[in-house]
């Protein structure tokens, strides 16, 4: 819908999204702005994230990852903070219908813009979901270890083609999927996840 304060879509469209989309969707990838967005609630603190993502199961998804907040990275400023959160189950106790698995993920940034790292990341992540239904820790863990593999093979193709001290194109950019096959089906873990809370509400 929208990144960085801007809408992508028009504004007309947010009741749409809100009402319409989320309450069928089973898992969401919204960025901090269209989270904010979405429910509107501003994010300035883990707390309020958190609060945030439990304010989207109640619309309807399961499973909701904050794919990059401005939130700061314990690990410094080289770090993008993405936040996750999946419904596990019902407990028995009628004061606490559900019980969520919160997970906190430092993303290593990149000098570099990318077209489809959106795209890449929601069906990674749904591949991964499907294959550890009831662990966003490891599905999120190879979701962006695959996005990191993917976009350090890029870089260093890119650079190749750029040649020595200039900065390389869009084209020169375009992910290196195909060749990336084999990260993309058995990533080397190279991003951990920090569970945040195993908690009934």
């Amino acid at each position: 819908m929208g990144d960085q304060g801007a809408m992508y879509v028009p504004e007309y469209l947010l009741p749409v999204y809100r009402d319409k989309v989320v309450p069928l969707a089973d898992i969401l990838t919204p960025n901090q702005f269209e989270a904010e967005l979405l429910t509107g609630r501003k994010i300035t603190t883990e707390e309020d994230a958190v609060e945030v993502m439990d304010l989207l199961h109640k619309m309807g998804p399961e499973t909701v990852v904050l794919t990059s907040s401005d939130l700061p990275s314990k690990r410094g400023d080289q770090f993008l903070v993405a936040l996750g959160s999946q419904k596990i189950g019902e407990v028995p106790d009628q004061l606490s219908p559900d019980r969520t698995q919160k997970i906190c993920i430092d993303i290593p940034k990149v000098d570099a813009v990318f077209v489809g790292t959106g795209d890449l990341f929601a069906a990674l992540l749904l591949a991964w979901t499907h294959y550890h239904p009831k662990d966003l820790k490891t599905a999120c863990e190879k979701t962006v270890s695959v996005m990191h593999h993917v976009i350090k093979r890029t870089i260093t193709y890119a650079h190749e083609l750029a040649g020595p001290g200039k900065r390389p194109s869009p084209a020169q950019l375009e992910l290196r999927m195909v060749q990336s096959k084999a990260d993309i089906e058995n990533p080397a873990i190279v991003v951990e996840a920090k569970v945040l809370q195993k908690s009934s509400h």
